[in-house]
């Protein structure tokens, strides 16, 4: 109690300055439920990882599967790809020819063969034929414009293309059919060669015709030109065939066929009525008309008497 001591009263002494012991143990108490806390979130964490990895690994394995049955069909379009190129490589020695061989087969066509007594050769390509039925398309198209042809269903280039290879594909299968029967040697290879290089002519025909309008005309490369080409298939397929009966039936029936084209070829696509009403009236005539008249009625008994009469001369 003296001016010089001090005396300090740890009784009265505040303890909200420092931190107690009690304190000190909760603090360390939080912060070991913290820890704990961190930890399980980092497990939660690490269990959703693996989950996620999870489903990862199978998409990786979905997505492997897709790309090998991708490879696997790409695999298959080439082995198709490549067999089919095969293929056409089969048809590689039907059009691997000489275009000096061609033009001695187109003047071949046109020369019908005096030997009849063996086997006449004949070419096995089809490029000569392929050609000569695509120039036929082209005259033919020629023909529809200037003759000014409507089609209702289709196209001009169609219905040319429909008809030049329908004709050659349908009439050689005929043939060949026919050949079979009356048996002919003769393969279908041989026999659309055949039936190609004879439409030689017919382009010659429609190719003047459709150029210079006169029926005469036509008529005469008809009988000569288109004539010649069928002489000559005519006559490779006698010497081909035994028997006079089937040589008739073949023979004929492939003359009459290649005829009768020439002659469609030329009336469906060809200005015939305007030409003959234009050289005969001129081209400011008027169309006909059909006028519809009475006929006069014949009494019975005129009809009788006239009976009558003729049964008595009779």
């Amino acid at each position: 109690q003296g001016g010089g001591s001090a005396v300090i009263d740890m009784e009265n002494m505040d303890d909200t300055s420092g931190s107690s012991f009690e304190d000190m143990g909760e603090m360390h108490q939080r912060m070991k439920e913290e820890e704990e806390e961190e930890e399980g979130e980092a497990g939660a964490a690490d269990d959703e990882d693996g989950e996620f990895l999870g489903v990862k690994g199978l998409r990786g394995q979905l997505g492997r599967q897709v790309a090998d049955q991708v490879w696997q069909a790409g695999k298959r379009q080439a082995s198709k790809a490549f067999s089919l190129y095969a293929n056409i490589d089969i048809l590689r020695p039907y059009f691997d020819v000489e275009p000096a061989q061609v033009r001695a087969r187109l003047l071949e066509s046109m020369i019908p063969v005096k030997m009849v007594n063996f086997p006449q050769k004949i070419a096995g390509e089809l490029y000569g034929p392929l050609m000569l039925v695509f120039t036929l398309v082209a005259i033919l198209l020629h023909g529809m414009k200037t003759s000014d042809t409507i089609i209702r269903e289709g196209t001009l280039m169609g219905t040319a293309i429909g008809t030049c290879f329908g004709y050659w594909l349908g009439v050689s299968s005929f043939i060949y059919f026919l050949a079979y029967l009356c048996n002919a040697q003769i393969t279908m290879v041989q026999m659309l060669s055949l039936l190609g290089y004879g439409l030689f002519g017919h382009c010659i025909t429609l190719f003047v015709t459709y150029n210079i309008h006169f029926h005469s005309l036509f008529y005469i490369f008809w009988l000569s030109v288109g004539g010649l080409s069928t002489l000559r298939m005519v006559a490779v397929l006698v010497s081909r065939t035994v028997g006079h009966t089937q040589r008739l039936i073949l023979c004929g029936t492939l003359a009459a066929l290649h005829m009768l084209f020439l002659l469609y070829l030329h009336f469906a696509y060809h200005k015939v009525v305007e030409g003959i009403l234009d050289t005969l009236e001129g081209p400011n005539v008027p169309p006909f008309q059909r006028v519809a008249r009475d006929i006069p009625v014949v009494s019975n008994a005129l009809l009788n008497t006239t009976a009558k009469a003729a049964a008595l001369t009779l």
